[in-house]
C-alpha cells in the first residue's frame, strides 16, 4: 500500500491529541470548507463530529462484518421513537476520549461546551418510550449483542414547544435544517411500500388459492444509518432509520402546463410519511397518515430483515433462530400481518408455517393500561389503506377463535374480549391483540404492570396462554445518565471506587458505606450544588426567573398528562403559597417548583394544565410578600439535553401518577440515581425503586393501585365532598374558579374544575391532596437537615444499581430472544 495512504488512515484512527488536533483542522478545510478564522460554532461542531466519527467507522464495519460472518442471531428494535439526544458527548465518551477531544480544541482556541452546544437534539422522539430505545441501543452495543434499531427519519419530530402568553404554540423542529454529520444516507437502500388498492385471488402453480395486491400506490423507503458506539468502542451497532421517497418526484407534463404546484404533488404528499412524529390524529386525515407511517417503517424494516436472512439461508425455517423481532409498543404491531404477507405471498410460504415463524420470531412490549394507549384502528380505514393486511387479520382472527371456542366454553363475551376485531359501534382492530397473539413472549416493564396487565387489559389471552407474559423492568444507561449528563458526581464516585460502575453499575453500591461519611456527604452535596448553579443559569435564560441555587428543587418533568398529576403538584404550590402569604414570619424552606414537559396538539386538557401552570407562576414569582421562598418554572421544549441538565440538579423527584396507570416511568429511575429523592405513589417502577433504596429514603403517599379500583368500582367517591372537607385544597380551587391566575378570563380553568367535581376526578387528584400535601411536608422538613438529607440522597444514588438498561437488556437476551454477545475482531487496527 501506498505510504500516503496507509499513514491517513492511521490518522483517522489516531486517538491522542495531536492526531485529534490535526484531524480537526483538515476536516474544516477539507470537508466543512471553512477557514478557521471564517468558521462559526456549527462549522466546528460539524468538523468535530466528522473527525470523531472518523474513528467509528473501521470499527463499525468489522462489527457489522463479525456478525455476518459468524451468522449470528441479532436483535431488531422496532420502534417509532428513538430519543437519542445529542451524539458528540455520547460518542466521545463511550470511545473514551473526550479529554482528549477536550486539549485538542483548547490547543486550536476553542471549548468543547462550547463546541457541543452548536449541536441540536436529534428529533427523532417524544418521552419515555423513545428514551428507552435510546438505551436500550446503548446496552445492547455496550454488551456487544447484535442489536439493530429501525424507526423513521422525522424531517420535523414532535415540535419545538413554545409558550406565548403562557400557551403552549407547536413550531417545527428543524433539526437536520444544516445538516445530520452523524449519519450515513444509503440512496442505494431502497424498498418499496404500498397502499389502497385491491386484492386479487388466483390459483398457483400447484392450484392453491393465493392473493395479490394489486393497483396499490408505491412509495419508496430510503435508508439513513447512524453508529451507535457501545462504551469502550469495541461495538458499534446500527440504527436505520427510513426517509420516504416518491416513486416520482417530478412530472414534467404537469411543468410544462403550467401546473407548478401539482408537478411536485405527489413528492409532498409522499414525504409527509416522514415529516413529523404523530401527526394530530384529531382528524381523520391525521389518523390515517398515522396508520400509514406505522406500516411505512414497519414494512421496509421488515424488507429489509429477510433481505439480510436471505444472504446466508435459502428458506425461512431458522428465521426465529437468527432473527428476535421486537416491538416496542403496538406502533409497529402490523408487522405482525405484514411479515405473514411477505411469507406467504411473496415466497409461497404455507400459512400454518408461516405463523409459526411469524409467532417465534416477533415478542412485544406493552408500555400502557390505557385503552385509549392501546391502538384500535378502524376495519373501514384499515380496508381501504391496507386491504391485503386486513385479510390477514380476519383469517389469523378466525383460526385463533375457532381454537378457542372449546376453551370458552360457550362464554361468547370471552371471545368477544378475545378477537382481534373489537364489533362494538366503528369496528376496530385491536393492535394490542394483534402484538399479543402474533408473539411468543409479551413483557410488561415494571413488576406492577406486569401483573396488572395479566389482570385487566390481557386478562382474557393470559389465560390463554399463561406462560407469555413476563416481566423486564426498564433502565436507563449510566454512561447518558450519570457519567455524562452529571460530570461532577461522575468524577466524585470514580476518586472513591474507581471507574467500574460506568460498565456495571451494580458496583455503585459500594458508595453506601459513605453516607455517614462527613467529608464524603460535604463533597456530594458541592457535586449537586454545581448543577444547581448551572440550572438555575439554564432557567434564567429561558425564563427569565432568578431563582436561589440553595432552594429546594421539586422536579415534575415529563409528558404533560393527565394521569401524570402536573394539577396535583400545581395545587399543591398554590396551597403552599397560600401558607407563606398567611405565615409570613415563618422561616420557611426556600422551595423552586420546576415543571417541564410537551402536550399533545390535540390534548386540550394538557395544554390548559400548561396554561394554569404558567399563570399560576406569573402570580407566585410576581408576589413579594413570598419573597424567594417559592418560585414556579415551567421550562419551554423538554428534551435529552434540557433533561441532562436537570436531572443532575434536583432534589425531588415528583413521581405522583395515580396509582395503577404508568407502565413503568425512567425519569424516576434518571432522577434517583443523580442522588434526588423521590415522592412518588406506588405506582410503575416507584415499587421497585423503595424495595431497593428503603422505605426511609423515599416519600411515599396516595392510594395503592387495588385502592384506585376498589374506590372506583364502589362508586361511592364524591370528589365534592373531599374538598368540602379540605380548606386547603377548597380555596385553592376557589383561588382558580374566581380568577385569581386569570383575571383576563375568569372562566378559563371551568374544564379543570368540571373534571375534579361533576366530572367524578377520575385520576383522583382531590383523592391524594391531603396525602400528598403531608408528603411534600414531610420533605421540607428533612431538607432543614442537610447532613439527612444527603445521607439519603447518597443512600438513593448507592442503591439503584439495578435499574441499569444493561440489566434489563441482558434479561432480554436470555429470557426473550435468546441472543448471545458476539465480540466483534478488529484486523484493521491490528496490522497498522
Amino acid at each position: 500500500m501506498d505510504a500516503r495512504y496507509k499513514s491517513r488512515e492511521i490518522e483517522r484512527r489516531s486517538l491522542d491529541v495531536d492526531g485529534l488536533k490535526r484531524s480537526f483542522l483538515e476536516w474544516l478545510v477539507y470537508s466543512v470548507g471553512k477557514d478557521a478564522r471564517a468558521a462559526t460554532r456549527r462549522d466546528w461542531f460539524h468538523t468535530v463530529a466528522l473527525a470523531v466519527r472518523d474513528r467509528l467507522v473501521d470499527r463499525w464495519m468489522d462489527t457489522t462484518r463479525t456478525y455476518y460472518q459468524q451468522d449470528a442471531k441479532r436483535v431488531y428494535y422496532l420502534s417509532l421513537e428513538f430519543l437519542i439526544g445529542r451524539l458528540l458527548t455520547n460518542s466521545l465518551a463511550n470511545l473514551g476520549i473526550t479529554d482528549q477531544c477536550r486539549q485538542a480544541l483548547d490547543r486550536i482556541g476553542l471549548n468543547l461546551d462550547d463546541v457541543v452546544e452548536a449541536e441540536p437534539d436529534a428529533a427523532l422522539g417524544n418521552g419515555g418510550l423513545g428514551r428507552l430505545a435510546a438505551c436500550f441501543l446503548d446496552s445492547m452495543a455496550s454488551e456487544a449483542l447484535p442489536g439493530y434499531g429501525y424507526g423513521i427519519r422525522y424531517e420535523f419530530g414532535l415540535f419545538e414547544q413554545r409558550f406565548e402568553h403562557g400557551w403552549q404554540v407547536e413550531y417545527p423542529e428543524q433539526w437536520l435544517q444544516f445538516g445530520n454529520p452523524w449519519e450515513f444516507p444509503r440512496p442505494e437502500v431502497l424498498y418499496p411500500v404500498q397502499f389502497y388498492g385491491r386484492v386479487e385471488e388466483f390459483r398457483d402453480s400447484v392450484g392453491e388459492r393465493a392473493y395479490r395486491w394489486v393497483d396499490a400506490e408505491r412509495v419508496l423507503a430510503m435508508a439513513y444509518d447512524t453508529p451507535v458506539v457501545g462504551y469502550g468502542g469495541d461495538t458499534i451497532n446500527t440504527l436505520r432509520l427510513w426517509s420516504a421517497r416518491a416513486t416520482r418526484d417530478f412530472n414534467f407534463g404537469h411543468f410544462n402546463d403550467g401546473a407548478y404546484m401539482k408537478a411536485v404533488e405527489q413528492k409532498v404528499l409522499t414525504e409527509n410519511l416522514s415529516r413529523v412524529l404523530y401527526p394530530n390524529d384529531a382528524t381523520e386525515g391525521g389518523k390515517e397518515l398515522r396508520l400509514k407511517q406505522e406500516y411505512f417503517f414497519t414494512s421496509a424494516s421488515l424488507q429489509d430483515i429477510l433481505r439480510r436472512y436471505l444472504q446466508h439461508h435459502s428458506n425461512f425455517d431458522s428465521l426465529p433462530d437468527k432473527a428476535a423481532i421486537q416491538l416496542n409498543d403496538t406502533h409497529p404491531a402490523i408487522g405482525i400481518a405484514e411479515l405473514m404477507r411477505l411469507l406467504v405471498d411473496q415466497h409461497g410460504v404455507t400459512w400454518d408455517k408461516a405463523w409459526d415463524i411469524t409467532r417465534a420470531t416477533f415478542s412485544y412490549t406493552n408500555h400502557t393500561l390505557l385503552p385509549e394507549a392501546l391502538e384500535a384502528w378502524p376495519v373501514r380505514m384499515m380496508e381501504r389503506v391496507l386491504p391485503r393486511h386486513m385479510q390477514i387479520i380476519y383469517e389469523i382472527n378466525a383460526k385463533f377463535l375457532n381454537r378457542s371456542k372449546a376453551r370458552a366454553a360457550g362464554d361468547n363475551g370471552r371471545l368477544s374480549r378475545l378477537s382481534l376485531i373489537d364489533e362494538r359501534g366503528d369496528r376496530r382492530v385491536r393492535m394490542g391483540n394483534l402484538a399479543f397473539l402474533g408473539s411468543h413472549k409479551v413483557n410488561g416493564v415494571s413488576a406492577l404492570h406486569t401483573e396488572l396487565m395479566k389482570q385487566t387489559v390481557f386478562a382474557d389471552f393470559h389465560a390463554e396462554f399463561p406462560e407469555r407474559i413476563n416481566n423486564k423492568t426498564n433502565g436507563i444507561t449510566p454512561r447518558r445518565w450519570l457519567h455524562q449528563a452529571n460530570q461532577p458526581l461522575a468524577a466524585l464516585i470514580t476518586s472513591r471506587i474507581g471507574n467500574g460502575w460506568i460498565k456495571d453499575l451494580s458496583q455503585i453500591s459500594a458508595l453506601a458505606e459513605k453516607a455517614d461519611d462527613l467529608v464524603f456527604r460535604e463533597e456530594f452535596r458541592r457535586a449537586k450544588r454545581k448543577n444547581k448553579k448551572r440550572l438555575a443559569a439554564y432557567i434564567a435564560r429561558q425564563t427569565g426567573v432568578d431563582v436561589q441555587v440553595d432552594s429546594l428543587f421539586d422536579v415534575q418533568v415529563k409528558r404533560m398528562h393527565e394521569y401524570k398529576r402536573q394539577l396535583l403538584n400545581i395545587l399543591q404550590a398554590i396551597a403552599l403559597y397560600n401558607e407563606m402569604r398567611d405565615n409570613p414570619t415563618v422561616s420557611w424552606v426556600p422551595v423552586t417548583k420546576i415543571f417541564a414537559g410537551k402536550a399533545a396538539p390535540s390534548y386540550h386538557m394538557a395544554k390548559l394544565i400548561i396554561k394554569l401552570i404558567n399563570d399560576v407562576a406569573k402570580v407566585v414569582n410576581h408576589d413579594p410578600s413570598v419573597h424567594d421562598n417559592l418560585k414556579i418554572v415551567l421550562l419551554p421544549n423538554y428534551n435529552v439535553t434540557a433533561a441532562e441538565i436537570i436531572m443532575p440538579a434536583a432534589d425531588l423527584s415528583e413521581q405522583i401518577s395515580t396509582a395503577g396507570m404508568e407502565a413503568s416511568g425512567t425519569g424516576n429511575m434518571k432522577l434517583a440515581l443523580n442522588g434526588a429523592l423521590t415522592i412518588g405513589t406506588l405506582d410503575g417502577a416507584n415499587v421497585e425503586i423503595r424495595e431497593h433504596v428503603g422505605d426511609d429514603n423515599i416519600f411515599i403517599f396516595g392510594l395503592t393501585a387495588e385502592e384506585v379500583n376498589d374506590l372506583r368500582a364502589s362508586g361511592g367517591f364524591n370528589p365534592r365532598d373531599v374538598i368540602a372537607s379540605n380548606p386547603s385544597l377548597k380555596r385553592a380551587l376557589d383561588m382558580i374558579s374566581t380568577g385569581v391566575f386569570s383575571p383576563d378570563d375568569p372562566h378559563r380553568y371551568h374544564p379543570i374544575l368540571q373534571a375534579l367535581t361533576d366530572g367524578g376526578d377520575h385520576f383522583l387528584v382531590t383523592a391524594d391532596f391531603s396525602d400528598y400535601c403531608q408528603a411534600q411536608q414531610a420533605a421540607m422538613d428533612l431538607y432543614r437537615d442537610q447532613e439527612e438529607w444527603t445521607r439519603k440522597a447518597i443512600l438513593n444514588t448507592a442503591n439503584m444499581g439495578w435499574f441499569s438498561s444493561d440489566r434489563t437488556i441482558m434479561e432480554y437476551a436470555t429470557e426473550i430472544w435468546d441472543v448471545h454477545p458476539v465480540k466483534p475482531e478488529h484486523p484493521a487496527e491490528t496490522e497498522t
